[in-house]
C-alpha cells in the first residue's frame, strides 16, 4: 500500500475532505494529497498512500493542466461564479475568435499575478479570504507564474460567451484570476464560469477513479492495483543506478560520494534496476557527497 491513487475529485469536497473520507475507509496508513483544488471545483487529485507521501514536495512543483470557461460581462467578489457581482458590461458584440486568440498570445510565457482576495495566500499570519470575509482590502504581493499553452477549445455552439480554454501552467497559478484578466484585455468584466483539472503531476483525468471504485476495489482487497507506483511520478528526476553494495548503504540512510553522472545533478533518485530506493542531493557543505532527502522504507534492510 504504497502509491498514488489518482482521483477525480467531485465537486463540492475540499481537498483535506477527500483524504479524510479515503483515510477513513483505508485506515492505518498515512495519507496525503498533491494540490489543493476547490471545493467547487472537479478533477485530478492525487493521494498519496504510505511512502508515497514522503515525495509530495517533489510534485507540487509541476505542471498543471485546466479546462476553464470565461464568461464576459460580470466579475465577481470571487473571481468565480459563487461570489456576488461587483461588475457588469452588456456583451452586445461577443469578440472574434481571432480577437480571443490575440488575447491568449499575450498571456504566454512568465507573467504577472495578483492572488485574489478569496485565497488561501497568508499576510501577516491570516489567510486572505478570512480578511475577505470581513470586508478588509488588503495590499497582496505580486508572484510570477508561468503559462505554458492558453488556446481556446472549440467545443460550444453559441457565441463565443462563455468560451472554453485548455490551460497548462506552472505552480502557484490562479485559474480565476487569469479568466479575469483575460477578459479585462478584451475590454469587459469577467469571471471564471467553470473549472476542471485534467492533469497534475503527471497524471492524467484518463486514468482517474472515483469514491466508488475506490471502495469497491477496497472491498475486494484489490485497492493495490489502482495505486500508481512512486516512482512513474518521479519521472521528471534524473535516476542514478546502482549496485547490492550501494542499495544496502543506501537504505541505512548513509552519505555517498558524490557519482560522476550526477555532477550537475542537484537533486535525483537512486534506483536498483527497477526498486526505488531514495531521494538524495548533493551535500550542501561538501560538493564531493551526497545526502538522503528521502529514503523509502518499502524495503527489508
Amino acid at each position: 500500500m504504497d502509491g498514488i491513487i489518482p482521483l477525480f475529485k467531485p465537486k463540492g469536497m475540499t481537498s483535506h475532505d477527500c483524504v479524510l473520507q479515503i483515510r477513513k475507509l483505508i485506515g492505518k496508513y498515512k495519507i496525503g494529497h498533491t494540490g489543493t483544488l476547490d471545493p467547487g471545483v472537479e478533477g485530478v487529485l492525487p493521494i498519496c498512500i504510505g511512502e508515497a507521501t514522503k515525495v509530495i514536495p517533489f510534485l507540487t512543483p509541476l505542471q498543471k493542466v485546466y479546462i476553464a470557461d470565461v464568461s464576459l460581462g460580470t466579475s465577481t467578489t470571487t473571481e468565480d461564479s459563487e461570489g456576488e457581482i461587483i461588475a457588469e458590461k452588456q456583451v452586445h458584440h461577443p469578440p472574434t475568435n481571432k480577437e480571443i486568440d490575440n488575447v491568449l498570445q499575450s498571456f504566454l510565457g512568465e507573467i504577472t499575478q495578483v492572488p485574489p482576495m478569496y485565497s488561501a495566500v497568508k499576510i501577516k499570519g491570516k489567510k486572505l479570504y478570512e480578511y475577505a470575509r470581513n470586508n478588509i482590502e488588503i495590499e497582496r504581493p505580486k508572484r510570477k507564474i508561468t503559462i505554458y499553452e492558453l488556446r481556446r477549445i472549440e467545443e460550444q455552439t453559441r457565441l463565443n460567451n462563455p468560451f472554453r480554454l485548455k490551460i497548462t501552467c506552472s505552480k502557484g497559478t490562479y485559474i480565476r484570476t487569469l479568466c479575469v484578466d483575460i477578459g479585462q484585455a478584451l475590454g469587459y468584466p469577467a469571471h471564471m464560469a467553470y473549472l476542471q483539472r485534467i492533469e497534475t503531476d503527471s497524471i492524467t483525468k484518463d486514468e482517474t477513479v472515483t469514491f466508488q471504485q475506490i471502495k469497491e476495489a477496497y472491498d475486494e482487497d484489490n485497492l493495490h492495483q489502482l495505486l500508481i507506483p512512486i516512482d512513474r511520478v518521479l519521472a521528471h528526476l534524473d535516476s542514478w543506478q546502482v549496485d547490492e553494495q550501494t542499495k544496502q548503504k543506501v537504505l541505512h540512510g548513509q552519505k555517498l560520494p558524490l557519482p560522476s553522472e550526477m555532477v550537475h545533478k542537484e537533486i535525483f533518485k537512486i534506483k536498483y534496476h527497477n526498486e526505488l530506493l531514495a531521494i538524495y542531493k548533493q551535500h550542501e557543505n561538501n560538493e564531493n557527497e551526497i545526502k538522503p532527502v528521502r529514503v523509502f522504507n518499502m524495503h527489508k534492510v
